[in-house]
């Protein structure tokens, strides 16, 4: 019996009954709310800067640079003896943090520490795990941040476990504005600059709360109206207020529902499934399924989302990166396998919805963004900073047209077994259509394709291989430098590459040779500082500029997963993370 009841107590107003709506709470607790989360205190402070060597770190944002060697100068017309030396993240490429041994390296060598930039979500956030890992060691530091993302950065410092660590607050970003704009932003926030480094940072007894998260820790939530749909009425407003909802009425996620969800995962309500970045919010079993519940989920589509928990965790993911992002990037979930007609998935005509054919794809894609909301508490406005957003946030999510495939499915690709069902999730910038009806000649379509996919503004990932210091794959997207650009391919043109006797590797290599563009163009949106750091080898091309390069490092960047119905029209996803692939296990 579901635990939503008509209250038989008599209203005070007039003695008619009330409902009263309960519902399991979908939103997790955060890692950093727990008494034992790890929490470390600031740096003690030098009483000035005379004679103090201070380290200037940039992260790779554009223009932070001529924010330091301002600085620099004007710390150098301040104190006596004051000496400099500059720090460039080793890995990453358009954002890079310090990796152990430059850590290392700093808490020997240097007295404090000056960074730059927070002006980015995700960036914020990397900037803000070197920050407090630099307070940690001992070096007190500040960082550059601009307005916009000052509860970005509260919320970080306390998710990483040093929530004193200073941003210093600048009026806007110092991406695209000129030199002198950033010496006087510099020159106005210099005394508390001076301030924040040189003044012991009072430990705080009271955690920062932001404007942009209400939480509540009960394990329920009541709401009360004069009837069910009064009740109803009431929590679709509550969790606007909250920001727990995305925009879209939700299904109450009531007991019944909930355990009935947790009954086809094969697990435990209490299970906990991994910690969902940015906030580090404990992931169980049960919040899983609350949301899933409330995205529209049936339980039959359970071991589906559970696959779809397990692509996201994995480190290589680098969920932190894209759910924080000022870019508009947003998952996609690809399914593969007999359990997709199984819960009755769509593969055909509008896979990626709208529509009630689509339902359970749309349900399965809503899922996973309420996840990083409520879970993961990647909330606009503090965790998420997109700057202008994607429809594609809402939901993606399709299963593979299995039967126009003209090679190994896509799971028998990815080296699962052809009985085995899989999730794969990937998380592009944007999509595009890839409109072909006329050629059914190849080489004619790879032609076309690549008038696409040699776009070098289109994503950080375009060209990025040209200021990227490569990390390994479980430093996470975007600094392992691994990227898929996935090609949602229409059953038509699979066929015209197949009938040729390509398969999707083929296709990767020939749209790999022709995604070029002139080494000027592919740096038009990069600085020039990453290039000299990653590549001195390369350096020759700057004497060169119209020289060809290859817009991604290799084939491998390209994959190509068959959906939809009939007419040549493909959808490219550009920019896309490393792809992950786990097997569906049933409960």
């Amino acid at each position: 019996m579901a635990r939503a009841s008509i209250d038989a107590a008599a209203r005070a107003d007039g003695g008619a009954s009330e409902a009263t709506l309960t519902i399991v709470n979908p939103v997790a607790g955060s890692q950093a709310d727990l008494d034992d989360a790890m929490r470390d205190p600031p740096a003690p402070r030098p009483v000035d800067l005379n004679g103090k060597r201070v380290a200037l770190y940039w992260n790779g944002k554009q223009n932070g640079m001529d924010a330091l060697h301002a600085a620099r100068d004007l710390l150098s017309q301040r104190f006596t003896g004051v000496s400099f030396i500059e720090v460039i993240g080793e890995q990453g490429g358009v954002n890079r943090f310090l990796s152990p041994d430059q850590h290392d390296m700093l808490e020997r060598e240097v007295d404090v520490a000056i960074c730059t930039t927070a002006d980015c979500g995700s960036c914020t956030a990397w900037l803000m795990r070197d920050l407090c890992e630099l307070e940690r060691r001992g070096i007190p530091a500040i960082a550059y941040t601009a307005a916009i993302f000052d509860e970005d950065s509260r919320f970080s410092t306390k998710t990483f476990g040093v929530p004193e660590a200073v941003p210093i607050i600048v009026p806007h970003c110092f991406s695209n504005k000129t030199a002198s704009e950033i010496r006087q932003m510099v020159a106005d926030s210099l005394d508390e600059v001076i301030e924040a480094l040189t003044v012991d940072r009072p430990i705080l007894e009271v955690l920062p709360q932001f404007d942009q998260i209400v939480r509540d820790h009960s394990p329920e939530l009541m709401f009360r109206g004069a009837d069910l749909l009064e009740a109803f009425d009431a929590m679709q407003s509550r969790f606007i207020q909250t920001g727990w909802s995305d925009g879209l009425p939700l299904i109450p996620p009531t007991h019944d529902k909930v355990e009935t969800m947790i009954a086809t995962s094969g697990r435990d309500g209490s299970d906990v499934v991994g910690l969902f970045a940015p906030g580090m919010g404990v992931g169980t079993v049960r919040k899983i399924a609350a949301n899933a519940v409330m995205a529209g989920c049936r339980p039959e589509a359970m071991p589906v989302i559970m696959a779809m928990m397990e692509c996201v965790l994995d480190p290589s993911m680098g969920l932190r990166t894209w759910a924080m992002s000022t870019g508009p990037q947003a998952p996609i979930v690809l399914v593969s396998g007999a359990i997709a007609d199984e819960i009755g998935m769509n593969r055909g005509i509008c896979a990626l919805g709208p529509g009630s054919i689509s339902q359970v794809n749309v349900a399965i894609g809503r899922t996973l963004r309420l996840v990083m909301m409520n879970v993961g508490l990647s909330y606009p406005g503090i965790s998420d900073m997109d700057t202008i957003g994607t429809p594609m946030k809402f939901s993606a999510c399709v299963a593979e047209n299995e039967d126009r495939t003209p090679w190994d499915s896509w799971r028998v690709q990815q080296g699962f077994a052809p009985e085995d069902s899989t999730v794969t999730v990937n998380v592009p910038y944007g999509m595009t259509e890839f409109f072909d009806f006329k050629n059914t000649d190849p080489e004619a379509l790879i032609e076309t394709l690549a008038t696409l996919t040699a776009n070098t503004c289109g994503a950080p990932s375009h060209g990025v291989w040209l200021v990227k210091t490569n990390a390994p794959l479980s430093a996470g997207y975007p600094f392992h430098g691994t990227f898929s650009n996935l090609m949602l391919m229409a059953p038509d043109h699979a066929a015209v590459f197949a009938k040729a006797g390509w398969g999707p590797k083929d296709i990767a290599e020939a749209v790999h040779r022709r995604t070029r563009l002139t080494f000027r163009e592919v740096m038009l949106n990069k600085d020039y500082n990453g290039f000299h750091v990653a590549h001195p080898e390369l350096s020759w091309l700057e004497g060169a500029p119209e020289t060809m390069v290859s817009v991604m490092p290799s084939a491998d960047c390209f994959e190509y997963f068959v959906v939809g119905a009939s007419a040549g029209r493909s959808q490219y996803c550009f920019g896309g993370t490393h792809s992950v692939t786990r097997k569906v296990a049933k409960g």
